[in-house]
Parts: C-alpha cells; structure tokens; sequence
C-alpha cells in the first residue's frame, strides 16, 4: 500500500473516533478512584477490588497522599466529605475541620501583639480534624476492617516512594520554611535539601505513625502518643494547645448545603 494511502487510513481512523479529550476515557462497572497522585488512585482501586466501599477507598487514598503529597495532606490538617447513598438517594455531609484551642483566644493574640490569624506559624495551628473525620466516615459507611485501609500508606512511607513532578517542584519551593525547624529539616528533607525529581523518598516516623493510628483507631491520635507529640512541639513554639483540646474533638455530622443552577441541584 502506498505510504500517502497508509496515512489517509491512519487518519481516518482518528475521525471515526472522535477524540477531541485530551486522555483516554476510563469506563469501569465497579467504581473509578481519582486523585492526584497515581499510587494514591492506585490504592483505592485496589479497596474497590476487594469489595471496600467508596468510604474505604478514600481513606486509602487520603492516607496515601499524605506521605507522597505531603505539603497538601496529612493527619494534621482537616477534612470535609459528602457521601451520597443511592440505595436511599441521600446525602451527608461531614465537617471534620479541626476548632480551635482554648488558648486561642482574642486577649491572648492580643497580648503577643497580633491583631490578625499570622498566614503561617505556630498560631495559626487548629486541632487537626482529619483522623477523626476517617473514623466518622469508616463507621457510618465502610466495610473493610479500619487497618486494612492504612497498609499502601505504610508501606510507601516505610520502603519508599518516587517523588514525581509537580510535587517535587512544591517540596523545593517549601524548603527555606522546613529548613527553619528542626523537627521538618530532619523529616521532610535530605541534607537541607528537597528530594529530587524521581528520588526515593522514604518517611519511617509517618510510617509508625500511621501504624498506631491503623491498630488504636482515632483514640490513638487524639489521646495517645501522636497527641502527645504534637502538643511537645506546640509549647516548644510557643503554642497554647492543650490535651483537652485533642480529647474532646469531635466531627460534626451536618446536611450540605445546596444551589440550584440551570435547572441543576448542586451540592
């Protein structure tokens, strides 16, 4: 067949399809993970596969981010879900968002001389909702045992993970801030330095971390040694949480609010 006759087939063929998306569809019968990092997305399908709920494959992935993504996740920052239930066409919405400790109050920032919430810093620091916010979700909606759903996380904090792209160009651009913590330059960085473009990154303490949380449940963070941790380093900063502020957190269960838009509810 002559060449200009193999390209106008070629062509063709590129028509009849139709492509006009920049990737290939994923089509699935038994649910699709999407996150923004494929061994997170990776982890989820996989408690799909072994008949965890959507619930199940989110912790997975959250928890998995957390160790690759670092300067986006972690069981220190908050957490907010709606969960919709087909079976019963209903909705819940889950507010995991840490509240502030009772330290933390207007006289208080006043008398360190801040009129404002500084945009980084010890005082800007909230209980951290996260954890409980997974406890909530598995309770009400999972299925798979609770520890089953931290092992992908543990495993690539403990043996390793490649650092890609974009995350890799957010850890460089966060060094100066962790190298001005002893705690983060140990952690979170190699000699000084963020880990390089497709360098093996391992985290053991986030490791062992997320093993207590996987055996203790939501307890074992907020009023075990992870609290206990964490509230060192906020009087070592000059911080004013407190073990109460971890032991009492709860998230809050709420109806999620809603708009109407072209003839669309939009939750």
């Amino acid at each position: 067949m002559p060449t200009f006759l193999l390209l106008i087939v070629f062509c063709l063929s590129l028509t009849a399809q139709e492509r006009w998306q920049a990737r290939s569809m994923v089509i699935s019968t038994r649910g699709i993970a999407a996150t923004s990092q494929t061994l997170a997305s990776q982890a989820a399908a996989k408690i799909l596969e072994r008949g965890g709920s959507a619930v199940d494959a989110a912790i997975a992935a959250n928890a998995v981010l957390s160790v690759v993504e670092p300067m986006m996740c972690g069981m220190g920052g908050d957490l907010f879900a709606i969960h919709y239930d087909a079976k019963t066409a209903s909705l819940s919405g889950l507010n995991a968002s840490g509240w502030s400790g009772r330290g933390q109050t207007l006289e208080a920032y006043k008398a360190k001389g801040l009129y404002g919430i500084p945009s980084t810093g010890i005082h800007t620091v909230t209980v951290p909702g996260a954890v409980d916010g997974w406890w909530q979700m598995h309770k009400k909606f999972g299925k798979l045992p609770w520890a089953d759903l931290f092992q992908p996380a543990i495993y690539y904090a403990r043996n390793g993970f490649p650092v890609t792209e974009i995350i890799q160009e957010e850890w460089a651009g966060g060094v100066s801030k962790l190298n001005i913590d002893d705690n983060a330059r140990k952690y979170w960085l190699i000699d000084g330095r963020a880990p390089k473009l497709g360098e093996l990154f391992k985290v053991p303490a986030l490791a062992t971390a997320l093993e207590i949380v996987a055996k203790g449940g939501r307890d074992a963070f907020y009023k075990g040694p992870i609290a206990a941790a964490i509230l060192k380093t906020s009087k070592r900063l000059g911080g004013t949480l407190q073990p109460a502020d971890f032991a009492e957190f709860s998230s809050e269960w709420i109806a999620p609010i809603s708009v109407d838009y072209r003839g669309w509810k939009v939750y």
